[in-house]
């Protein structure tokens, strides 16, 4: 229902008030479930479809969604960023930052929230603790809750049972531990971007996260006073549009407080069009890797080692053992091809007691199930593109197809094959930081005209703190209990920014969040385009660089108000499910915001014009000149800045400039690319250009999941129509020949 109206005093009332109206009386009390009242107005219900229909014709109704669920999307990376641990900090400003967490809870008892040598709580903090039966808070965790909706617990409690909360809190803001490590392997020390930092936990999955309990977290996070909010969950089918997304929903009003959500991009790349996370007021992470990975190591018995992707920690024995192919070891009443992919309702357990099994594909959570059977360890091809290791529950590892196909060339050939898995270890890894296979990518099907994600951070096998009743795995039947563990995702790289961030916040305390968005963003890395088709929809502005960005020069500042008029004119697109009350005075489309990025998806058709108007303010010097140039490789558009040049006397001066960009009709789908370069002969401000197509053969816009699936369906009916004509006129026919006859 947006934002509170000034001196509404109780929201819950209007709230049980509207139920009454819709639902019958009998029922209208147990309705209601929950109240959003703090930081923004809105509720939870039991509705009818015909109820809710009711619903969305009443006044001051914005969107009207179904609850769903969310899912989870994980020390090298911090010196791999260049934050190393003499680099200069302002501690007293770090500690008065506040980071509200929103995920699978804490374990306060990890040496990485230990509170030894803080200060008082800062006096700006507005909420409290209440994480608990047997949770305590400190003055490093200074605040807890749960919003568990679902949950069955007699007493719910904010510790973490998962683990991934643990670890995307201590990314953020967990001490220096000496000697961490996940059984020896990636040793070292385990710390976080902002240790002074303050974390505010709000458990919200345990596992599947409700959209209810979504909602909660943001308005009591916003409401409880936190200055950046991290949250790496996200609905795992498909994105879903601004008015049904309680993340982008929670972070816009978390914006107009003047509260940074950073978010995951997901984790179903790389395709394109996969990234969940797109409202342009999110600061949107997506996951690299950094220069050290973790491999693991087959040995054949005829002295051949082959590398592979894995995180075991034992090898699979101390020497070489019996090596059995799936469809060898298969019972009588299965097929040949489950057999071959170690269905284990198929394999034979007493022949593989012992041994190492050969599958023609990732068992998966079959890995529990042939540990249990007996087997000692397990050879499988990789998926395409998979460039990172995970967690085993037992020596099991992943080989690229042509290594694969060696093995079983071997495996033919010996007479008794046998084969060693040996423990993981972290090995150099040369030309990084790459973008993970996994990581989702951009454009987004509903605001095509931002590039998203916005930046990469690391996000490939990261080692934190865990909690020790947590499957390191993830695979069920896991009871190993480890402090820290290695984790991949995009739920890891997003903390990574999260502190950055902060990072930066602490030298500049005033500077809106869009101001911090934009020094991340202008003052990352750029990556080799030629590497990656999808270009700036898989990396977006760069690789964060967090010293860079305390001195990037100029920002691209966003006010709220813009923010307000794009999502009224997005809430009133062609296809929106919801419906909304909201008027829309001005038209304001994503491609006009003040934004450190710049793309649009043309029209392939025709030849084209695309302006951009961007304001920058200065933070660097007094008295500087920047000047633009454009970086472009074998670009077939022509751009051009008018002025290019910009003349600042004053600190926070701002000045706006337009970029024109003309190009012929672009064959689909193509992305052309280039970027705008400021420089004052010490900062270097960047910002990507990108034009696109990715059109059908009509020349209309690629259509959204729900309307390609409308449009299938269409033309579905139409071919059955036309092949029950076709089938009439031979019948009329036939007859018509036998007549004759």
């Amino acid at each position: 229902m947006g934002s509170l109206h000034e001196g509404e005093n109780s929201p819950s009332l209007r709230h049980a008030e509207i139920i009454k109206q819709i639902v019958h009386p009998s029922f209208a009390s147990q309705a209601l479930i929950r109240s959003f009242e703090r930081s923004f107005s809105g509720f939870a219900a039991y509705l009818s479809e015909e109820e809710k229909e009711k619903l969305t014709k009443i006044s001051g109704i914005i969107s009207v969604f179904p609850c769903r669920k969310s899912h989870l999307q994980t020390t090298r990376s911090w010196n791999f960023m260049g934050l190393s641990t003499t680099v200069e900090r302002r501690p007293s400003t770090e500690s008065d930052i506040i980071i509200g967490v929103i995920d699978t809870g804490i374990w306060p008892e990890s040496e990485s929230f230990s509170d030894e040598g803080f200060g008082p709580i800062p006096a700006k903090w507005k909420g409290g603790c209440y994480g608990g039966k047997d949770f305590s808070c400190n003055r490093k965790i200074i605040g807890a809750r749960t919003f568990n909706i679902k949950s069955t617990e007699m007493e719910p409690s904010a510790r973490d049972k998962d683990g991934h909360g643990t670890h995307v809190a201590s990314i953020i803001a967990g001490n220096h531990i000496i000697d961490a490590n996940y059984y020896g392997i990636a040793q070292g020390i385990a710390r976080g971007g902002v240790p002074s930092a303050r974390l505010a936990i709000y458990k919200t999955c345990d596992p599947d996260c409700e959209d209810i309990d979504l909602l909660s977290a943001f308005d009591r996070a916003i409401a409880d006073g936190v200055d950046i909010i991290s949250i790496s969950i996200g609905h795992k089918q498909s994105p879903v549009e601004l008015t049904s997304d309680p993340i982008a929903i929670g972070a816009f009003h978390a914006l107009e407080m003047g509260i940074l959500t950073v978010h995951s991009a997901g984790n179903d790349g790389p395709s394109l069009y996969s990234v969940i996370s797109y409202a342009p007021w999110i600061l949107t992470v997506g996951a690299s890797a950094t220069d050290r990975r973790i491999a693991d190591r087959l040995v054949l018995a005829n002295n051949s080692t082959l590398v592979g992707n894995a995180i075991n920690a034992f090898p699979s024995s101390s020497e070489t053992l019996p090596l059995v192919y799936g469809k060898e070891v298969m019972t009588s009443n299965c097929s040949e091809m489950d057999a071959r992919n170690c269905q284990i309702t198929c394999i034979n357990s007493s022949l593989i007691e012992n041994k190492v099994v050969l599958c023609d594909q990732n068992p998966y959570f079959m890995l529990t199930a042939l540990k249990i059977s007996g087997a000692v360890g397990c050879i499988y091809p990789e998926s395409i593109g998979d460039n990172f290791s995970g967690v085993m529950p037992f020596p099991a590892i992943s080989l690229t197809r042509n290594d694969f196909t060696l093995v079983k060339a071997y495996k033919g050939s010996a007479g008794e094959p046998q084969v060693q898995i040996l423990k993981s270890e972290a090995i150099n890894n040369p030309g990084a930081p790459f973008i993970a296979s996994f990581s989702a990518r951009g454009p987004s099907i509903f605001i095509p005209d931002i590039i998203k994600p916005d930046v990469i951070a690391p996000g490939v096998e990261i080692l934190a703190s865990f909690s020790p009743i947590g499957s390191p795995s993830g695979y069920q039947g896991d009871k190993s209990s480890v402090n820290f563990n290695i984790i991949s995702g995009t739920s890891m790289a997003c903390p990574h920014v999260a502190a950055a961030a902060a990072f930066v916040k602490s030298f500049h305390p005033e500077w809106s969040p869009s101001a911090i968005k934009s020094a991340l963003m202008t003052t990352g890395q750029e990556f080799n385009a030629s590497l990656y088709p999808e270009a700036e929809f898989a990396y977006g502005s760069g690789h964060i660089n967090p010293i860079k960005a305390i001195t990037p020069g100029l920002v691209y500042e966003t006010n709220f108000e813009d923010y307000s008029k794009i999502w009224c004119n997005i809430s009133r697109t062609l296809g929106s499910d919801n419906p909304t009350s909201a008027s829309c005075p001005v038209e304001m489309t994503p491609k006009d915001l003040n934004y450190p990025s710049m793309t649009t998806q043309q029209d392939m058709t025709n030849d084209f014009v695309v302006l951009f108007s961007r304001t920058v303010t200065n933070v660097g010097r007094a008295n500087s000149t920047y000047v633009a140039s454009i970086e472009s490789s074998h670009s077939k558009l022509h751009m051009s800045v008018e002025p290019n040049s910009l003349q600042f006397t004053a600190l926070n001066q701002k000045m706006t400039f337009t970029v024109s960009v003309t190009g012929k009709r672009m064959k689909t789908p193509r992305i052309e690319r280039m970027s705008l370069l400021w420089s004052d002969g010490v900062h270097r401000v960047r910002s990507p250009v990108v034009i696109y197509t990715m059109e059908t053969s009509s020349g209309e816009r690629t259509p959204t999941p729900s309307r390609r699936s409308h449009i299938i369906s269409v033309a579905s009916f139409i071919i059955m129509i036309l092949l029950l004509i076709s089938v009439v006129i031979l019948m009329i026919k036939f007859v018509f020949v036998l007549i004759q006859g």
